[in-house]
């Protein structure tokens, strides 16, 4: 079965296509689509289903009957900043653009990775209000959030969202892992005395925020 994959991320594919072997998933660049929808909404299940249906009309002119359409958004949420960068993670520039500089530029994930920390060491020693979040991993908490749609036609989707908990390392210095990608060097597990970085492919895949809504999804699937 084919699965089309509304991302243009390859590392996004890689760890989509360990969780599900016996599934062929092309991404819009192997199909020679210009794919960059303009993500709008405010949480990331929204801009999961804006992928999904922006693709599914993409693929529509080249299928006419698209098995399955696949689209994630996910992102870092730091307790101490109330929830940022949340949906706005790739875009996230620092304090001055938490959703992302104005002319559009992204800044390097070693620049984003250096600012969260040190924004992150910053809200804690103002005593930044907690608004709520659970600071269940001290007071560096942190969470990734992954909602995935299976797009099956527009009127007919399924949804599964997962997280993975850890914490903000305290100094860009002690960034480890060449591992997965992103925030991953700066986003340590308690549980594994780990960063993200420094898991196997197949353990990251098994704890994290993606991997579990893809089994989700999968689960989905077998019922269908």
């Amino acid at each position: 079965m084919k699965i089309y994959l509304a991302t243009g991320n390859l590392n996004k594919k890689r760890e989509i296509s360990q969780v599900l072997p016996n599934f062929e998933v092309v991404i819009p660049k192997e199909m020679g689509i210009d794919f960059d929808p303009e993500e709008t909404g405010t949480d990331f299940y929204q801009n999961s289903l804006i992928k999904a249906l922006a693709l599914w009309e993409e693929v529509r002119k080249i299928d006419k009957n698209p098995a399955a359409i696949m689209a994630d958004d996910s992102g870092i949420c730091v307790d101490a900043l109330n929830g940022a960068p949340g949906v706005w993670s790739a875009r996230y520039a620092g304090p001055d653009f938490m959703k992302g500089r104005p002319d559009g530029q992204k800044i390097s994930q070693e620049e984003q990775n250096k600012y969260l920390i040190e924004q992150t060491t910053a809200a804690l020693a103002s005593g930044q209000p907690k608004n709520g979040f659970l600071f269940q991993n001290g007071p560096r908490s942190c969470h990734y959030s992954c909602s995935m749609v299976l797009l099956l036609n527009p009127s007919r989707f399924f949804v599964a969202q997962e997280t993975m908990e850890g914490t903000v390392i305290d100094r860009i210095e002690d960034a480890r892992g060449s591992g997965g990608f992103g925030y991953d060097p700066i986003i340590y597990l308690p549980q594994f005395q780990k960063t993200v970085a420094e898991l196997s492919a197949d353990k990251k895949n098994a704890v994290s925020h993606r991997g579990k809504a893809t089994r989700g999804i999968l689960r989905i699937m077998e019922g269908l």
